[in-house]
């Protein structure tokens, strides 16, 4: 007795065989399941359109195109209120895109000592840490934020603080730094004629810091010598642009804060939600990913460590040659989630009063313009395409962390 799969070749082909047949049911299965699927959505498409012809309105974007009529605190790009809406919508994204890069970068700074220091033999430390990271992770994110808001904004001095012959309130750093409950007030670059080439020469020390890397990695392996990398790093990263920075003539200076009435004037003006939104979802994310790095190392066999000391290594090159290496491959993948948990926890910015593309677009533009489902849709598509360049990013550096077989 044979079956649909042993049927002989010369029969041909039957209808019932997308069936019976293991060759096509597979295919079967997937061909109906994405016209169920086409058919929803397109009933659901139809309906949609449906209603809102019922209601006078259609799918429209041209209100992008229309005066915004309204400010935005914090802005990198140059915006007033007469721009258009899509310029109001790129502020707001320039404003998420800049939470999630510095968000990302102290979340992982602060994961990685918190979970190599989860491992302590200290058990002081290691207390510490656990405490940081079980009370941070199990708190919802929100609360963190409006905390991080209420302490910056009570416990900090107020720009009066800083005036009088006995100020009870000082600046930082050689008094170009003043943190107040109004925000923090630091140098802004004033950029004059000839400081494109500082800034091309600042990017091309990134990009010789980048190649070196690569040329100590490969001398390693091939001949086992070790490289001063940390003090030649940091030369190609200060020397070259020093140098063409006094050669031009100093093209970049500086704009300080001075209090001036009230409040401090000059520099640059972070905002506390601004600040508020980076500590709160910095240090939230670097909870997890404190779980993530310590599940890394301890994945890795103990006799990878007893080896590296048999051979003489310290316990810090044991760590950055030995261990790291090996457990990136376990922590990559789940980091990858947490960026992308960070970047859209950034939506939370409504709670504090920070613009980004959640209180912008999807804010401010879609209650003035009434067009609810455009603003929708262009505010998923966004966070789409901001985590899917993120997530291609990472799984890029993931593959190049992955172990290669010969």
């Amino acid at each position: 007795m044979t079956t649909a799969t042993d049927s002989p070749q010369d029969q041909g082909f039957r209808l019932s065989q997308l069936i019976y047949d293991t060759r096509y049911r597979a295919i079967t299965i997937q061909v109906i399941a994405m016209i169920a699927f086409m058919l929803i959505a397109a009933f659901l498409i139809r309906n949609t359109i449906i209603n809102l012809s019922a209601l006078g309105k259609d799918i429209d974007f041209g209100f992008l195109f229309n005066r915004a009529a309204y400010d935005i605190n914090q802005k990198i790009i140059p915006y007033s209120s007469d721009d258009p809406h899509w310029r109001a919508t790129l502020v707001g994204l320039l404003n998420t895109l800049l939470i999630a890069l510095l968000g990302c970068i102290l979340a992982t700074i602060i994961g990685v000592i918190a979970g190599v220091l989860r491992l302590s033999k200290n058990w002081l430390t290691a207390k510490i840490m656990t405490f940081y990271v079980e009370s941070f992770r199990n708190i919802p994110v929100l609360l963190w934020i409006l905390a991080f808001m209420a302490v910056l904004s009570e416990a900090l001095p107020t720009p009066r603080a800083f005036r009088g012959e006995t100020p009870s309130a000082s600046m930082w750093l050689w008094d170009s730094v003043a943190v107040t409950n109004r925000g923090t007030y630091v140098p802004s670059p004033i950029w004059g004629e000839g400081s494109v080439f500082v800034v091309i020469t600042f990017l091309l020390s990134l990009l010789g810091i980048w190649a070196f890397g690569k040329y100590a990695k490969r001398r390693f392996e091939a001949t086992g010598d070790i490289l001063p990398s940390f003090w030649i790093k940091l030369a190609i990263f200060f020397v070259p642009t020093v140098l063409v920075y006094f050669l031009l003539g100093r093209p970049v200076t500086l704009s300080y804060p001075e209090l001036k009435g009230f409040n401090f004037s000059g520099g640059l003006h972070m905002r506390n939600s601004m600040l508020a939104l980076w500590l709160a979802l910095s240090f939230y994310t670097g909870s997890f990913i404190a779980e993530i790095v310590r599940s890394g190392i301890l994945a890795i066999s103990k006799g990878q460590t007893e080896a590296a000391f048999a051979l003489g290594l310290r316990p810090s090159r044991t760590m950055n040659l030995v261990i790291l290496p090996q457990a990136l491959r376990v922590i990559i993948p789940p980091l990858i989630s947490q960026y992308l948990n960070l970047t859209k926890n950034s939506s939370l910015a409504l709670a504090v009063g920070y613009m980004d593309l959640r209180s912008t677009l999807g804010g401010t533009t879609l209650n003035t313009t009434g067009r609810e489902l455009e603003c929708m849709l262009l505010m998923m598509l966004i966070y789409l395409i901001v985590s899917l360049f993120i997530s291609s990013g990472m799984n890029v550096y993931n593959k190049s962390v992955k172990l290669k077989e010969r």
